[in-house]
């Protein structure tokens, strides 16, 4: 998780230790993991292949 989500990755002090903005993130991590990223092994998102979902999630915002 650490990889993927900077938040993680800065040292203890740097993070926001409030355990709602923790529990938010995680959360966030949890859905592009699941329904944005493309899984090398099988060639789409773990929902896909877990048939959750037909289509691969976006991440950006309304133009």
């Amino acid at each position: 998780m650490r990889q993927y989500t900077k938040r993680f990755g800065r040292l203890t002090a740097a993070h926001s230790k409030k355990i709602e903005n923790h529990a938010h993130i995680v959360a966030l991590y949890t859905v592009w993991y699941n329904f944005a990223r493309i899984n090398s092994a099988v060639r789409m998102s773990p929902a896909m292949a877990a048939d959750l979902e037909t289509r691969l999630w976006g991440i950006g915002g309304t133009s």
